[in-house]
């Protein structure tokens, strides 16, 4: 007897009886299949049998009895047995060991290859039991313990059945593509000529077939449909065959033959279900679509549950190519470029639809559709995908295994939380196979009578069933706490004292009533808030809104009424949110961010309140929103090395040759960054002093990475430049920052005062086939950084960028050489350039190159001149610049330009560097005005008390003019409270400079 070796008491008495009913199913087969050899005169399989250890022969039970359509495959043909050794059985496969096995069964047959249509489907429908039965072997012997976080068999199986599934509808493909040639012909690009086919010099078009779901995501059930897309690159005609087709219809036909080829019954069974109905239209939409065809249907009529759809798509055969630029054009309409919290509301719509037909069909047990299933891990991964993919692009990911992780990466979720989801996630698809497996059947319903209970317990590695529902509602219990978390509704019932403001939308109550409601929740001016929020509501803006944008709306203000009123400054709080209210009417899912958000509202409430020039940046750049969601880093601006850090990560999403995007994200960095610096500047109140250390950091790093950028580009084109001595030069080219870049004392608004250096004139060229001269690459180098600062783009431009610095300003080159710079600077600079060159300093480009000129800007400065000469012409230069740009009366006082303020502190400092250094070079280490002045305090040129009191006068000024920035307010003050600082800066001013 076969099998004797097999202890079957080994497995739970229940199933005892079911083994011996199967034993002697399968000694009934095996006598069969005996009989079967003696009369063709081959080895006997029970003999074959025998040498199967015990070992092997309990796996081998295991298998069978929890799975019947295990049995049925081995009663079918009991040779597949002994065609899978128990190591073939144990290793993983990958798709190219599915290719050599079909290809083995290929050459087995008599002719050594596929004649007709019946033997395409009879080999596939053999190669898919045959690689059924060892997944199921594999799937009931390699299981994981049931808490293991890993559960590696559940994944191997859904990657080996994506495996089996490619490569079946690829070799259906293939083959009915090759057999109807002949008399359909090949569909070719259009203007492709019939000599052109003959001769093999054109390439013929491909069917596309796009894998959807669990298929596209590698990830599919071991006994699943497949879900599929037909596409085809273009339209036009067949050519080479007996009758000529359009396109259309050849990759109708086509797409028919395959179904067919893997969905028909015939004797051996199907190879896969195929589903058709993601397709545009569904069953009413054409089988297959030209390109075109798609990209206008999901553009113009593509629904949110298709976006959702299209996460998963991969290409699974056919042109991959071409499959890759479709799904690459059809990347915009399931990632959007701004975070996009309409996803959330798309997906509660479509799990109120499942719950709505799980209660209606009684699918309470159903570990897909049910509380705390299957569907609601993926909903909550690619809830995260669908807001936030267009952003962080390691989301477009079909593979679910892969997203959870990158969730915790991204601080989306915490960790712990996305080692749980994962951690069930296999646990459901591992008992998903178990139910699957047990009739090779798509089914997710738990079963109720014992017997099978028992089996799927006995699968699943639980000691019964009543631990595995222990288990798993345990499980459930903590998926839906997740999903409630990210993807239920916000509470939306208003508090008691919330119910007045709440009455104030829509804005059609009674003027008094409202007024009267605004004035008790502090309102200082209630009726030009109450008429702010008429005019408002009855806005054409408003009225022209679509009912979705409509709805939003009017969820959003009441909660935004609410935060407005719970700020210090409601009216001004209430004028300047409503600015980006207004601005983001059109792009409604801001809105929905905001409703979803509540904390994320009273951020943004509150900064508004406490900064128009806050309030104008979300305003013009609504993306900047996102940056709300997270205020770990939204009040934690980041060092220098953090943001240089953070902009490789931010860029290695984007492919190096797509200018656009590079371009529009460090246009984002910089925004996002400075948003950081001024919510921390605001909430935090950090000292001026590093609010422009980061203001300037963030512009350093993005001038590196510019010039990153335009050197790559260029010297992709031309070559590198050659130095003199005919080496090639690493760069050769430096940016050298004045004002307050140089000084490191930027604002939220200024621009950047540039110049540009290169090392010489080299002799030979670039290294190019294309070369260029050494003055026209730099000059290029200069042309393309200005460009990519001041660029407008979508999200404005980088840097507005000054260049009149350079040498003869706008009239002289925008590149010059080091040593023409050096020569200009000593014979024909006036002295404001040399006061200039004071707060110079070099911000990006080569090291070797920045060395040699802080040496030459040293030897410069330090120049011994004519102290009487000196003075005069900062005289003259500082009268002109008060004449023009000072304060107009003497009860106002210009921060800056007047007599006593900014300039004359600056002016202070560069007049002592240029009549100085020259006895003290330590003026000349730094480029900032508060460590020089510590220098003229140390070298004793001033009385410590002195430079004290100027810095203090000088921080006081510049926290004065750096709040009125924030406020969007003038410099020009009243002079009074101004007068003691005044006086203290004119008195310096006249002991080093009279006048």
């Amino acid at each position: 007897m076969v099998f004797q070796q097999a202890d079957l008491h080994a497995f739970p008495r229940e199933l005892q009886p079911l083994a011996q009913e199967q034993r002697m199913r399968l000694t009934d087969a095996l006598e069969r299949a005996d009989h079967l050899a003696q009369m063709q005169q081959r080895p006997l399989p029970s003999t074959a049998y025998q040498k199967l250890s015990a070992t092997q022969q309990q796996a081998w039970w295991r298998c069978l009895i929890t799975s019947d359509a295990a049995l049925t495959l081995v009663e079918r043909d009991v040779h597949h047995v002994l065609q899978l050794s128990e190591a073939e059985l144990k290793r993983p496969y990958q798709r190219q060991d599915y290719q050599r096995w079909l290809a083995e069964l290929i050459e087995q047959e008599a002719t050594g290859e596929i004649q007709d249509e019946p033997s395409l489907h009879r080999l596939l429908r053999r190669f898919r039991a045959v690689a059924l039965l060892r997944l199921l072997w594999r799937d009931a012997n390699l299981i994981s313990p049931p808490d293991a976080a890993a559960r590696h068999a559940v994944w191997q199986t859904a990657a080996e059945m994506s495996h089996l599934a490619s490569v079946c509808v690829e070799a259906a493909l293939s083959w009915l593509e090759d057999h109807y040639a002949p008399a359909w012909g090949r569909p070719y690009p259009r203007a492709t000529q019939l000599e052109q086919v003959q001769s093999g010099a054109v390439a013929p078009l491909r069917l596309v077939v796009l894998g959807m779901g669990k298929l596209g995501a590698g990830e599919l059930n071991l006994s699943s449909d497949i879900d599929l897309i037909f596409a085809f690159a273009e339209g036009g005609e067949t050519l080479g065959g007996r009758r000529s087709f359009d396109h259309q219809e050849y990759f109708t036909r086509l797409g028919q033959k395959l179904i067919a080829a893997l969905d028909q019954t015939t004797a051996d069974g199907q190879v896969f279900r195929v589903d058709m109905r993601l397709r545009p239209y569904g069953d009413a939409g054409a089988l297959a679509l030209s390109f075109n065809a798609l990209l206008e249907y999901y553009q113009d009529q593509g629904r949110d549950w298709e976006r959702y759809a299209m996460i998963k798509a991969a290409v699974l055969a056919g042109d991959q190519q071409a499959g890759a630029e479709l799904l690459a054009r059809l990347n915009p309409f399931v990632y959007r470029r701004y975070v996009d919290f309409s996803a959330i509301e798309s997906l509660r719509a479509m799990k109120a639809m499942i719950n709505r037909e799980v209660k209606r069909k009684g699918l309470e047990q159903n570990i897909k559709l049910g509380r705390g299933g299957i569907r609601e891990i993926e909903f909550i991964t690619q809830v995260f995908q669908l807001i936030r993919g267009g952003r962080d692009r390691e989301l477009q990911e079909t593979s679910i295994r892969r997203v959870v992780p990158l969730l915790a990466d991204l601080g989306l979720l915490p960790q712990p939380v996305t080692q749980e989801l994962l951690m069930d996630y296999a646990q459901l698809r591992d008992l998903e196979h178990a139910l699957q497996g047990l009739a090779d059947r798509q089914t997710q319903d738990l079963p109720q009578d014992p017997l099978t209970q028992a089996r799927i317990a006995l699968r699943c590695g639980d000691a019964d069933w009543e631990a595995l529902i222990q288990r798993l509602d345990a499980l459930r219990e903590r998926v839906r706490q997740h999903f409630d978390a990210v993807i239920a509704d916000p509470d939306e019932a208003p508090e008691e004292e919330e119910e007045g403001l709440a009455s104030l939308w829509p804005a059609e109550c009674e003027t008094a009533a409202a007024e009267a409601i605004l004035a008790e929740q502090g309102f200082a001016d209630p009726a030009a808030s109450w008429q702010r929020i008429q005019g408002f509501y009855f806005s054409r803006a408003v009225a022209n809104m679509q009912a979705i944008g409509r709805q939003r709306l009017d969820a959003l203000m009441p909660q935004w009424l609410l935060a407005v009123s719970e700020t210090d400054a409601p009216d001004l709080a209430l004028e300047r949110s409503l600015w980006l209210i207004e601005a983001v009417l059109r792009r409604t899912a801001y809105l929905l961010l905001l409703t979803e958000n509540p904390q994320a509202l009273k951020q943004l409430v509150g900064l508004c309140a406490t900064s128009a020039w806050m309030a104008e940046q979300l305003a013009k750049m609504p993306i900047l929103l996102d940056e709300l969601l997270t205020p770990a880093t939204l009040y934690s601006p980041a060092d220098k090395a953090r943001l240089r850090d953070e902009l490789r990560q931010h860029l290695c999403r984007i492919p190096e040759e797509d200018t656009e995007s590079l371009m529009e994200a460090v246009r984002y960095f910089r925004h996002a960054n400075v948003l950081r610096v001024a919510a921390s500047d605001l909430v935090a109140q950090r000292p001026l002093m590093k609010v422009s250390d980061y203001l300037t950091f963030i512009a350093e790093v993005l001038l590196e990475q510019v010039l990153h950028f335009v050197w790559r580009d260029l010297t992709q084109r031309y070559g590198h430049p050659l130095l003199d001595t005919g080496e090639v030069a690493q760069t050769g080219f430096i940016v050298l920052g004045y004002g307050k870049l140089g000084g490191i004392e930027l604002g939220y608004g200024s621009d950047l005062d540039l110049v540009f250096l290169h090392q010489g004139h080299p002799v030979q060229g670039t290294t190019g086939k294309k070369s260029l001269d050494s003055s026209t690459f730099y000059s290029r180098l200069g042309q393309k950084m200005i460009h990519w600062l001041t660029a407008l783009t979508p999200s404005g431009q980088l840097y507005e960028v000054d260049m009149r610095l350079r040498p003869s300003g706008n009239a002289g080159l925008l590149v010059s050489s080091l040593k023409a710079f050096g020569e200009y600077q000593r014979q024909q600079a006036w002295t404001w350039e040399h006061q200039a060159l004071v707060r110079a300093r070099v911000v990006a480009g080569d090291p070797a190159l920045a060395a040699r000129f802080e040496a030459e800007r040293a030897a410069i400065l330090s120049q011994r001149r004519d102290l009487e000469q000196l003075k005069q012409q900062v005289l003259e230069m500082r009268d002109k610049m008060r004449r023009h740009l000072g304060g107009k009366t003497d009860t106002e006082f210009h921060l800056k330009q007047d007599a006593g303020g900014i300039v004359d502190i600056e002016f202070i400092v560069q007049y002592a560097v240029l009549a100085y250094s020259c006895d003290h070079p330590r003026l000349l280490t730094y480029t900032d005005n508060m460590r020089i002045l510590d220098e003229l305090a140390a070298t004793g040129l001033l009385p410590i008390d002195t430079v004290q009191a100027l810095q203090q006068a000088y921080l006081a000024y510049r926290q004065a003019t750096h709040q009125a920035a924030l406020r969007k307010t003038s410099s020009l003050v009243e002079a009074a409270p101004w007068q003691a600082q005044r006086e203290l800066v004119i008195q310096v001013w006249h002991q080093l400079l009279g006048g």
